[in-house]
């Protein structure tokens, strides 16, 4: 199809409210574990699993679905039902919920990210998809760097005997004294329907996906699914994934037990941080991307990301809160760099390769929840030394990666013609 710079921007806008949604949970980690009753290290773990395992079950199905009844329908569903997850876990919150509740919306931004990454590479053009991946990465990390600045002033505001605005009001009476975390769910309810009605009122431009983009049967997947190139590129998102999710999850966690910071205020405002740096990261990623091979800048950004994690696990309590952004900052391009070597690395059912990728995100179930076990074991600095492994994996692809077609670069010095 033609480029579309509407569905580009539509695209971007579902980025960041992904992004809302997904990665609070580890600012409340600590908050969640208090509320409800002093949860394991396991059982806290649980709640990104049942998030992130909706993707393993849920991506595949719609990329199928995606077919039959296009993106639009999808989309509205798919926050149709992270609307019904935020509203369950607003209404009744409590473990049981709340496991029910993030596997709901892990759900619907499953099937957000099978429309919307297949549906950028084909309306932004492939040859700028590296470019406007980061792009949408940055946007993530900006509405990830949002969501715990948003969480310590709702609670700060809430636990206030009079929080002032009328709204405020409202949500003190409507929340558990000592949950006033859950007042960010109530939050997400309205998000969650604006998005809806935005997405009734948008005019969709028809989108033509070329035969090779479109989700194909369960047997293409399978037969995709065995070849070496596939499988490793699907590793290759589970551990980047795990690795986020890792580090957002427990990072609050990890220094409220190693330094005793305080996880609503400086914990919640590092893994702002993250964030943040991560956003930053993505807008040198972007100037790189148009200068040198990809390959190259996930090699030298991992390598960075590693230093920087040895730093943050084994220093200070001020060293940690420094070097744990850092981590972000060089983490930003992974993901977005990852997924384009993967789809063009193929040429061919790119659909259902990416519903293959997305179903990779998978990671940020299960490596969170192993960080967790590990952590009840032999200590939660043991358990997170494991992501070592992960970032390792995810710099070798630097390394091997031989995609067909590379990142479009500038040449600042063109060879002069004889």
């Amino acid at each position: 199809m033609k480029r579309s710079y509407y569905i580009v921007g539509l695209i971007m806008l579902t980025f960041f409210v992904i992004s809302l949604l997904t990665n609070i949970t580890g600012p409340l980690v600590p908050d969640i574990i208090r509320g409800f009753g002093g949860l394991t290290l396991v059982q806290a773990g649980l709640l990104p699993f049942t998030f992130f395992i909706a993707y393993g079950i849920v991506s595949i199905p719609a990329g199928i679905l995606l077919e039959k009844y296009k993106e639009k329908k999808i989309m509205v569903t798919a926050f149709a039902v992270a609307f019904a997850g935020s509203l369950l876990l607003a209404c009744w919150p409590n473990y049981g919920t709340a496991l029910c509740s993030l596997f709901l919306i892990g759900g619907g931004m499953a099937m957000l990210q099978v429309v919307i990454n297949p549906l950028l590479r084909t309306a932004g053009g492939e040859e700028h998809y590296a470019f406007n991946s980061v792009l949408a990465q940055l946007i993530f990390g900006l509405a990830s760097f949002a969501s715990p600045k948003l969480y310590s002033w709702l609670v700060a505001r809430l636990q206030e005997p009079s929080p002032g605005a009328g709204w405020l009001q409202t949500l003190q009476h409507m929340v558990p004294a000592s949950l006033p975390w859950v007042s960010l769910y109530w939050l997400f309810v309205v998000v969650c329907l604006l998005m809806m009605l935005i997405l009734a009122a948008s005019r969709f431009p028809k989108v033509v996906l070329k035969s090779d983009e479109v989700a194909g049967s369960v047997r293409t997947h399978l037969a995709l699914f065995k070849r070496p190139v596939v499988q490793a590129y699907f590793f290759g998102i589970f551990a980047y994934v795990g690795t986020e999710q890792s580090l957002n999850n427990w990072m609050s966690q990890f220094l409220f037990t190693y330094h005793h910071i305080d996880p609503q205020t400086v914990g919640a405002d590092t893994v702002a941080n993250f964030w943040g740096m991560m956003t930053a990261g993505g807008i040198l990623g972007l100037v790189l991307l148009k200068f040198v091979d990809s390959r190259k800048v996930l090699i030298s950004f991992t390598a960075l990301a590693m230093v920087s994690y040895a730093m943050a696990l084994y220093g200070s309590a001020t060293v940690a809160r420094m070097a744990f952004p850092a981590v972000g900052f060089f983490a930003s391009v992974m993901y977005p760099v990852i997924f384009s070597l993967a789809l063009n690395s193929i040429d061919e059912h790119h659909g259902s390769f990416a519903g293959i990728l997305i179903t990779g995100i998978i990671g940020g179930a299960l490596l969170p929840l192993f960080v967790g076990w590990l952590g009840d074991l032999a200590g939660l600095k043991a358990g997170m030394a494991v992501l070592f492994v992960t970032m390792s994996y995810i710099g070798g692809i630097g390394i091997w990666a031989r995609p067909i077609i590379v990142n479009k670069t500038i040449e600042l010095f063109k060879p002069s013609e004889v």
